[in-house]
């Protein structure tokens, strides 16, 4: 494998594996993503195989976009998970309102994207400068700390064997990726779930049942806004409940120029002039809307995959687009997505107490690359009001079509004291 010398890479953008190192790579990386991929299907209500499929569609998209310049994997995000709960109990179960809420919230970033290409980026500058992005990123990853926790067992009464299951796996993949020599030093996540899942069956937290009963081939249970075979449909819906979600793109845009800031970092590359903002804008934006029009969630350049790519040095896009490839391919096999279903939340918790981790500390090395000096009252301010905003689980109804919590309400509380502080 050809080693980068100008930015310690093992894999550069470019670069192209061997067959052999493609296939066991895509699958680590698809393996490193589906943590947080499955688990919104599995909090929110609605199926694995829908979530896998979009997400490999939607990075696939993403890839055509951006010209194959940028190693990103879309995901499942995270940061609409509790207004989308909220949308689908008001609808007595139904999907319509945030299907349509996150297929305008795509349609938002292409709006952003094109004023991007005719006006610049110094408005997005000013509006979210890396004092507001670096403790945005750093709250969307603290904020899903409390699941890794759950998942973990690591809460009052904890069972010691689901525990155990956890810290295992998360030392496993933790010791992987800092003492491991050669090739097993780049799939460390692969190394720990299947060390997790192994330590889970001896521990007799596994249930095989679902993968027996499940049929090898089956086709995505997507959902559809218009009447196709057997797939179940929905409708077009704009009420309040959907107006609620459509605010939380500001977290995500945000995440979006957070992502591609840190990973240019660890490419040594600048991916926000080259392809430049506008494509990769487009390419999330067009990935998430063509998710939900199919029953999947919003996608996200996610913060897993820039940790992925910072621990295991590999940015290949062949790699990426091998993950989409596989991801698409696994949605359609009806006992990988049991199998996937077997995995016990504990093996899950331990490698997301890793990756959410990596996340907010990506926030964190945001604020040190830029240099925000937080002696300056002004700084200390925004980040301060911020964080307790976005972890305090704040809430502000704004009328009764708009509601703003969490990620959403830290978001604009930054941006509007960065406008109106003044910077002297």
């Amino acid at each position: 494998m050809q080693v980068n010398k100008s930015n310690d890479l093992l894999l550069d953008v470019h670069e192209k594996p061997k067959p052999l190192q493609w296939a066991v790579l895509s699958i680590q990386h698809v393996f490193a993503m589906f943590g947080a991929t499955v688990l919104v299907p599995i909090i929110v209500g609605f199926p694995v195989s829908v979530a896998l499929f979009a997400s490999g569609i939607g990075t696939l998209i993403y890839i055509v976009a951006t010209k194959a310049k940028v190693p990103v994997y879309l995901g499942s995000s995270f940061a609409y998970i509790t207004a989308m709960i909220f949308a689908q109990e008001a609808l007595g179960g139904k999907s319509d309102a945030w299907q349509t809420a996150i297929i305008i919230v795509g349609l938002i970033y292409v709006a952003v994207a094109i004023l991007v290409y005719f006006i610049g980026t110094k408005w997005i500058d000013r509006l979210l400068p890396p004092v507001v992005i670096g403790p945005m990123i750093a709250i969307i990853g603290l904020g899903l700390a409390p699941v890794a926790v759950e998942q973990a067992g690591l809460t009052a009464g904890g069972d010691i064997k689901v525990i155990m299951v956890a810290i295992i796996t998360f030392l496993i993949t933790a010791l992987v990726s800092t003492y491991a020599k050669g090739f097993l030093k780049i799939i460390p996540f692969i190394i720990g779930i299947v060390g997790g899942y192994v330590v889970a069956y001896l521990f007799g937290l596994v249930d095989f049942q679902p993968i027996i009963d499940a049929p090898w081939f089956q086709l995505p249970e997507l959902k559809l806004p218009f009447a196709l075979g057997n797939f179940d449909t929905y409708e077009f819906y704009f009420g309040p409940e959907m107006w609620a979600i459509v605010p939380i793109s500001i977290v995500t845009i945000s995440e979006h120029i957070g992502d591609h800031t840190v990973l240019s970092k660890i490419c040594n590359r600048n991916f926000l002039k080259d392809p430049g903002l506008t494509r990769t804008l487009i390419g999330d934006g067009v990935a998430t809307a063509v998710s939900a029009l199919i029953g999947g969630p919003a996608n996200t350049t996610y913060g897993e995959n820039t940790g992925v790519v910072g621990m295991t040095k590999i940015a290949s896009v062949y790699v990426v687009g091998g993950a989409a490839v596989v991801a698409i391919a696994l949605s359609f096999l009806g006992k990988v997505s049991a199998f996937i279903s077997t995995i016990p939340d504990p093996v899950l918790g331990g490698m997301s107490m890793l990756l959410y981790g990596v996340i907010a500390s990506n926030g964190l090395r945001a604020l040190v690359d830029a240099q925000v000096d937080f002696s300056k009252q002004r700084n200390l301010i925004i980040a301060s009001a911020m964080l307790v905003v976005g972890l305090g689980g704040a809430v502000l109804q704004m009328s009764s079509l708009v509601t703003l919590s969490g990620t959403a309400l830290a978001a604009l509380v930054g941006v509007i004291l960065n406008l109106i502080l003044p910077k002297e």
